[in-house]
């Protein structure tokens, strides 16, 4: 970057001081006029773009337009040099400060960040009819005279720069402060007068509430892609009017932004004399040059309103400094658009998709392939005078008999299972006959009987002996019973917090264990899905076919969640 001895080898007739700023697009100096004595102040572009021919082209083509710019509200631009070594711009020096100082200083009123929007807009209105376009509008760059009028500053640099592309490192560090350019900015599209809407509305916006229309938490890159995929929220604590004019400003789409700056100029100055009353312009203490159309505007709304109060707003101040980075930070690095950055694809989603359906198919078919009954060893056993040698239909909230053979007194023991899993016991000791026969009864636990839906397997255990099984059909519908209603209302949890976390992932939230998170709901999804199935269709509960299903619902909810990500990352990328 060149010192001040180098600038005033190449600008004789001014007389350099010292650095008085910087900011992504360059550093700036003050400096002296010898003859006329008028204070200046100097702007150097990045040295690191002097030896790219394309930048001094643009930087040759913008400064004669900036030059012949004459605006109050902009920045004048005196005399321009390229040396070889350095591009320069001679400006108006402007001693007042910038909105950005103000704003987190003492704070503004509505009505002084009405009136600042207002003479910003008049600034970009002459410049857009003239072709130029600012495409970095922000606090900063907007400056006071020491009377107290509002200039814009940096008309066309960001042009010059970077032709108007927003440039980032692979990293993710922006040059420069993203936190106002447009959507089709961020995203390499071609750009018009719609861009400086944008900004200036999310400008207008911050002014207003204090805050800005994204989350600013999660990083520069972050913020972008917000800006790109979803809508701005909306403005808080701001009058109807007010707020109305703002989200139109800063619409996503630029055709449903304003069509040019003098109608969002318009527009404001209605909705803030709708607000804050008569006189609210003079209250602001920002003198702006008005356009006829806005004065007319301004006219128009206090005639509609002859009565209206007259309304003063406390200040609002800035609470959260918003970093810039300037070229001096990406020495060593190297620059990229952003869209181009942003745009590049991440994994394809296609593979975990197409993993994610096959096991989605494989868990729905699963549980109509387990077979009705299992394989049990023939029994002599007789349950409610039916053999246990086939399916046996009992009503759980009844007296059971059992009648066998039996050597001596033995406790019997009555179990119910579905897939290996115990739901009920129920013990009672046994007689047997002198003929070594026997016959009892028993209730089974109330517990059962709410549990067991469908068909189960029962098991009786004569003492030591091994136990008999066989397939038990419960008389009680499965929608009344847990295996029943209860695993439906659980898979459907399941299947809820797996689409949120899905969800999530869409709209651009970073959840690193969201696959592993799924992966444990897709279990319990598999698992209460293949409940639900065997209980409905009465098969009895199947072991192999329950572990297959679980696996197969973690698969198919880990891949689909994965396929989600990765898609989510290409999107927004």
């Amino acid at each position: 970057m060149s010192n001040p001895a180098a600038l005033a080898t190449a600008l004789p007739q001014y007389e350099v001081g010292v650095k008085i700023g910087s900011g992504g697009m360059g550093v700036v100096f003050e400096g002296t006029h010898r003859s006329l004595g008028r204070a200046v102040a100097i702007k150097v572009l990045p040295a690191d773009l002097v030896g790219d021919p394309s930048v001094n082209a643009r930087f040759d083509r913008e400064a004669r337009v900036l030059a012949s710019l004459d605006h109050p509200h902009i920045v004048p631009v005196y005399d321009y040099v390229q040396t070889g070594a350095d591009n320069l711009l001679v400006m108006e020096k402007l001693d007042g400060g910038t909105v950005y100082d103000r704003f987190h200083g003492a704070g503004l009123t509505g009505e002084q960040s009405c009136a600042i929007v207002l003479a910003m807009l008049g600034g970009l209105h002459a410049a857009h009819k003239a072709g130029v376009l600012h495409l970095d509008v922000k606090p900063k760059n907007l400056l006071f005279t020491s009377a107290g009028v509002l200039k814009v500053v940096d008309f066309g640099i960001a042009q010059v720069v970077s032709e108007g592309a927003t440039m980032m490192t692979h990293a993710g560090e922006v040059l420069g402060t993203p936190a106002y350019i447009a959507p089709e900015q961020a995203m390499g599209n071609a750009l018009t007068p719609a861009a400086d809407i944008y900004s200036s509305g999310t400008v207008l916006y911050e002014l207003l509430c204090g805050e800005l229309p994204y989350d600013r938490t999660r990083g520069a890159v972050s913020m972008m892609r917000q800006r790109i995929f979803n809508d701005p929220a909306p403005i808080p604590r701001v009058p109807a009017p007010l707020a109305t004019v703002v989200m139109r400003s800063i619409a996503r789409d630029p055709e449903h932004r304003y069509r040019d700056v003098e109608a969002f100029a318009t527009d404001l100055s209605s909705a803030a004399t709708a607000v804050f009353g008569a006189g609210w312009l003079e209250r602001s203490g920002v003198p702006v040059h008005l356009a006829p159309r806005i004065t007319g505007a301004i006219s128009q709304q206090l005639s509609r309103q002859p009565d209206a109060l007259t309304v003063v707003t406390p200040p609002i101040r800035g609470m959260t400094a918003e970093p810039t980075r300037t070229m001096g930070d990406f020495r060593g690095k190297e620059l990229r658009p952003a869209s181009e950055l942003m745009s590049r694809r991440g994994p394809s989603p296609l593979w975990p998709a197409l993993v994610a359906t096959a096991a989605l198919i494989a868990l729905v078919v699963l549980p109509f392939l387990s077979p009705a009954t299992l394989n049990h060893p023939p029994s002599a056993l007789l349950v409610n005078g039916q053999p246990a040698n086939t399916t046996v239909e009992v009503d759980l909230s009844k007296q059971i008999t059992v009648a066998g053979h039996a050597t001596a007194a033995v406790e019997l023991r009555f179990d119910l299972r579905a897939a290996d899993v115990l739901l009920g016991r129920v013990r009672k000791v046994i007689a047997p006959t002198p003929e070594g026969t026997f016959e009892t009864t028993f209730k089974p636990e109330a517990l059962m009987r709410w549990l067991a839906g469908g068909a189960v397997t029962a098991e009786i255990t004569l003492g030591d002996a091994d136990p008999e099984t066989f397939t038990l059909r419960s008389a009680a519908h499965p929608m009344a019973t847990i295996m029943g209603a209860g695993s439906l209302l659980l898979s459907l949890f399941a299947l809820a917090n797996i689409e949120a976390q899905m969800r999530a992932l869409r709209r651009g939230h970073r959840r690193p264990a969201a696959p592993y998170v799924a992966g444990f709901l897709g279990l319990l999804f598999g698992l209460t899905f293949w409940l639900f199935i065997t209980a409905i269709t009465t098969h009895e509960p199947s072991q192999p076919h329950a572990i297959a299903t679980a696996l197969a619902g973690a698969v198919a909810a880990s891949a689909f969640v994965l396929a989600t990500a990765w898609s989510a990352r290409r999107s927004r990328a």
